[in-house]
C-alpha cells in the first residue's frame, strides 16, 4: 500500500490485509523496549480491499470511563471494522471502578495489558485474560491498570 508509520504510546492502528498486501513490524527503537498488543479479528465478509489506519486514543475518557476504540459503525471516533464487535479502554487506577453493561446474548473477553484488576471479583494480572458469558454487566477495578474489553457477538 504505500504507507509506513511509527505508533507511538497512546495511538491504535488498523490495519486489513484484505484482497493481499505484505507487511512486517519492528521497534523503530534502538535503545528502548516496545510493549504492544496485536490484536487480530477477522473480518465479517471476505473481498475487503486493503486499508490503513491510525489515530490516537482518547485517553481521559479512558480514565473517566471507557473509550471506545473500534466498533462496526465506527461510532465515536472509533476504528471502524468489519465484525461485530466493540473493544474498549480502560485505564482504571485503585479507587475507581467501571462498568460495561453486556447485551443478552452477547460475551464478552477482557486482556489486561498493564497493572492488575478485578473483573466481576476475579483478580487478574498482566498479561492475563478472561471470558464472561451469560453476565448482565462486567464489573471492573484496578491498580494502575490498563483493560482492553472486547464486547463480543
Amino acid at each position: 500500500m504505500g504507507t509506513g508509520s511509527v505508533i507511538v504510546p497512546g495511538e491504535i492502528q488498523m490495519m486489513r490485509a484484505g484482497t493481499g498486501i505484505s507487511h512486517s513490524e519492528y521497534n523503530h527503537s534502538r535503545s528502548e523496549p516496545v510493549h504492544f498488543l496485536q490484536i487480530w479479528i477477522e473480518p465479517d465478509s471476505s473481498g475487503l480491499a486493503p486499508a490503513y489506519f491510525q489515530q490516537a486514543i482518547d485517553r481521559k475518557a479512558a480514565q473517566s470511563h471507557l473509550a471506545l476504540l473500534a466498533s462496526k459503525s465506527g461510532r465515536e471516533h472509533s476504528v471502524q471494522i468489519h465484525q461485530d464487535v466493540e473493544l474498549w479502554l480502560g485505564l482504571v487506577d485503585s479507587d475507581q471502578l467501571r462498568t460495561l453493561p453486556l447485551a443478552a446474548g452477547r460475551s464478552a473477553w477482557v486482556q489486561i495489558a498493564r497493572g492488575r484488576a478485578a473483573v466481576n471479583a476475579i483478580n487478574l494480572t498482566e498479561g492475563d485474560g478472561l471470558a464472561a458469558s451469560d453476565e448482565a454487566e462486567l464489573s471492573i477495578s484496578g491498580k494502575d491498570a490498563e483493560i482492553l474489553v472486547f464486547d463480543l457477538a
